[in-house]
């Protein structure tokens, strides 16, 4: 049902036209910024308009090392892009298979071993930084794939999310492929996993931008310009040998860190949303 209120309707959309502006406008100066050259930034006001710069930054910043990064922007994409589908696709393969083995196996103390997953929400990559510092350094996985993403694979909140799914399941559909002969990788494989596809989705979304957003982690374990990571990058660029910050270098750098999480949310959207949302999944 939907009241009209043409008053009402009005200020909701005065609002939503305030709110999209404030959002919008960084984005929108960042844009226009990465257009101009670092005599035109400095010389004027934050610019609203593109400038005579164009694509030039970007082609200086894609194929070669600017700004003191050490390396070309197209590597530090490729690296935030490898560790955030790392880190999404490992915690949910791993939340996936511990909520399937607490709802659907019955083994002792398994409420406990759940709780204890739970319990790991209160200890964020802060809190366990150098004792986890320390195991990565001991099997000599800094500056690599492996030490960006397995540190960060395992997830008490997919966990939970994924098993308050299976207990929706009902108890009909397990005995019924169970009297079918499905066992349980044929089950997890066959009706579990395209049941919670959205679920999937939507965990895949958030914890895409998750890892794609690290930034005390690659920080802290990464030496090799090779093995940095965009999120990263934009702080090295903010410092500069003549003490002049290369801004235009810094807005490009920060609107190509935008484009793939926003790829990722336009082309999983319908699913995201279904996921959160939608009681028929």
């Amino acid at each position: 049902m939907r009241y009209r209120r043409p008053g009402l309707d009005w200020l909701s959309h005065g609002l939503l036209g305030l709110c999209c502006l404030l959002f919008g406008l960084p984005v929108w100066l960042a844009v226009t910024a990465s257009t101009h050259t670092l005599g035109d930034l400095y010389s004027q006001t934050a610019p609203l308009g593109f400038g005579d710069a164009g694509l030039d930054n970007y082609r200086e910043l894609l194929g070669g090392a600017v700004g003191g990064l050490g390396t070309d922007v197209t590597t530090l994409l490729v690296n935030s892009t490898l560790m955030a589908l790392g880190i999404a696709v490992g915690k949910i393969a791993i939340s996936v298979l511990a909520a399937y083995a607490i709802v659907f196996f019955a083994f002792p103390l398994r409420r406990l071993c759940f709780w204890l997953i739970f319990i790991t929400l209160m200890l964020p990559v802060e809190v366990r930084i150098l004792p986890t510092f320390e195991v990565v350094a001991d099997l000599g996985l800094l500056d690599s794939y492996a030490g960006l993403i397995l540190p960060l694979i395992a997830s008490a909140t997919a966990t939970f999310l994924m098993r308050q799914f299976y207990l929706t399941v009902p108890p009909e559909l397990v005995e019924a492929a169970r009297i079918d002969g499905a066992g349980p990788w044929r089950f997890l494989r066959d009706i579990l996993l395209p049941l919670s596809k959205t679920n999937l989705a939507a965990l895949f979304v958030i914890m895409f931008l998750y890892g794609w957003n690290q930034y005390l982690w690659p920080l802290l374990i990464t030496n090799d310009a090779d093995y940095l990571t965009i999120v990263v990058s934009l702080k090295r660029l903010l410092t500069s040998a003549d003490g002049l910050v290369p801004w235009h270098y810094v807005t490009a750098t920060a609107v190509l860190a935008m484009l793939p999480p926003i790829g990722v949310i336009l082309l999983m959207q319908r699913y995201f949303v279904k996921g959160l949302v939608d009681s028929e999944k």
